[in-house]
């Protein structure tokens, strides 16, 4: 993998591209793409991201940059619903495979009308490009296949890119070295 900053500045240069935003991708498919990264440069790329963030609020770009980090999406849901506490309690009780299955079956993972995809498309408007981060943070209550398999049913306004702490090869997503969630095709690498 080439430098980690020399990658970041290549994906700012890509999507400050007008091509970028045109409403498909390459061959015609969704525009949808994935920054792969080393795990432990997670916290470079969430500063990089962060400031982008600054410059596009500040104007200028043609385009809204939006930000959803999925690990803020799924406790803001369990808050909101006040389950968070019943969750810590369920865990405890009946372990991390269960508590994951409970959160995932509660934000409708599963459905094109899933709670992630539904606030993604509210709070998204027409002329932007959408980041997802916090990928590794939801693991394994979130699976990224499933949030791009179902994003990619009922949004295609604007192109997505997930940022993914691990290694994409266009046709699984490896995380943490061996842990595979290769159910997801049709998202491009941005930066090779």
């Amino acid at each position: 993998m080439a430098d980690l900053n020399e990658c970041l500045d290549k994906m700012e240069e890509a999507i400050h591209k007008p091509s970028f935003r045109q409403s498909s991708g390459r061959a015609n498919e969704v525009n949808y793409w994935i920054f792969d990264y080393p795990p432990d440069k997670e916290l470079e790329v969430r500063e990089r991201i962060k400031n982008m963030q600054n410059k596009n609020a500040k104007g200028g770009d043609e385009f809204d940059l939006m930000v959803f980090d999925l690990y803020d999406i799924v406790i803001n849901f369990l808050e909101k619903n006040n389950f968070l506490e019943d969750c810590y309690k369920f865990e405890k009780k009946r372990g991390l495979e269960r508590i994951c299955k409970a959160v995932s079956n509660a934000i409708k993972i599963n459905d094109d009308d899933s709670y992630i995809v539904q606030y993604i498309k509210d709070h998204t408007p027409e002329n932007a490009i959408v980041f997802l981060t916090g990928v590794g943070k939801c693991f394994p209550i979130l699976r990224s296949h499933k949030v791009l398999n179902n994003l990619h049913q009922a949004f295609v306004r604007v192109p997505v890119v997930m940022f993914f702490p691990g290694i994409y090869n266009e046709q699984e997503l490896i995380l943490f070295g061996e842990i595979k969630d290769d159910n997801y095709y049709r998202a491009f690498k941005l930066v090779k």
